[in-house]
């Protein structure tokens, strides 16, 4: 169900996937720091049990930002996904690979949850430990998930972020590898290299193979795939005829056209256009009206006018699909 298309939701839906990626690589550092012999490693002198504290509390928080995450997405309608999409892997429609790693990513942490809430009662400590291996394969799945799926990952600031948590980590279980290997210069070396290649990897993927265009916000002009219902509402004289449907392409937007019919005319017209995910407003009337198609006009709030022309071909149960138009007229 989708509640809402205020940009809060969307912001807060980016916010938490962001924060619950960058806690997820913490964690993971932080546990390859426990398991191995990091230098410097300071907190030997603090009592273990206060250390896997500290990495039990990450995981909590990457678990609580996911929920945001996953509930904001739920709830909006610039890219509308249906319970089952969010549940099962290669459901969506959109990016189905890229997103089904993110599902699987927080499934498999949720799983790992559970072991953490069962060790040393039903599973033992050492089987425990071998199962939280499994918190590589939810890393990087969810950096596949983001550096694929992300609304910004194509962004300079969220490349930076991506770039930095996976030099961390390979950094990390470069040492953590090499840290049985006799001391020298190329040992002391390795992470510091490792680091730079996956990050360089990371910045050459979204800049190229991952790159994708920011989508308008409140263009201007665009014409989109429209999908949705006819309604009408007939009263003894007069009858309601709405049609309302949602436009999916480059520029989201939910419309609604209501019209009053009376005997041989219609007496009066609405038009509402919504975008996606500003939630800006473009209100005005229907111009003109045929069997599978209408023209529209409609001002926004700053006071710019768009033109519509929407038409269809009916599907079953008043369901409708084709095409929206919108342009700014001179």
């Amino acid at each position: 169900m989708h509640l809402t298309a205020n940009p809060i939701d969307w912001y807060a839906a980016r916010a938490a996937g962001v924060a619950a990626y960058i806690l997820l690589t913490a964690t993971v550092t932080l546990g390859i720091a426990l398991a191995g012999k990091l230098p410097g490693r300071r907190w030997r002198q603090w009592p273990a049990f206060a250390v896997e504290d500290l990495h039990l509390a990450g995981g909590l928080l990457v678990g609580t930002f996911i929920a945001i995450h996953v509930a904001t997405i739920a709830i909006d309608s610039f890219l509308p996904f249906s319970p089952m999409q969010l549940l099962i892997p290669l459901t969506s429609v959109y990016r189905p690979v890229w997103v089904a790693l993110g599902i699987v990513a927080a499934e498999l942490l949720l799983a790992l949850a559970i072991t953490n809430h069962y060790r040393d009662r039903v599973i033992s400590r050492r089987w425990w430990r071998r199962a939280h291996y499994v918190n590589f394969a939810v890393w990087a799945a969810a950096t596949l998930h983001g550096m694929g799926s992300g609304t910004d990952r194509s962004a300079p600031w969220l490349i930076a972020i991506y770039a930095a948590c996976v030099a961390a980590v390979a950094a990390a279980t470069t040492w953590r590898l090499t840290t049985h290997r006799p001391a020298g210069r190329i040992r002391a070396a390795a992470p510091g290299g490792v680091a730079a290649l996956t990050a360089l990897l990371v910045i050459a993927a979204q800049l190229g193979p991952l790159h994708s265009r920011a989508r308008p916000w409140d263009a201007a002009s665009f014409r989109d795939a429209l999908t949705g219902r006819i309604l009408q509402e007939a009263a003894v004289s007069r009858a309601i005829v709405s049609m309302s449907g949602q436009a999916s392409g480059p520029q989201n937007v939910l419309v609604r056209a209501d019209l009053l019919v009376a005997p041989g005319r219609i007496s009066q017209t609405r038009f509402q256009m919504e975008y996606l995910p500003s939630g800006t407003l473009c209100l005005g009337t229907v111009l003109h009206v045929a069997a599978t198609s209408f023209t529209a006009r409609c001002t926004i709030s700053t006071g710019a006018r768009r033109s519509i022309a929407a038409s269809w071909r009916l599907d079953t149960q008043a369901g409708l699909r084709g095409t929206l138009s919108v342009s700014s007229p001179r």
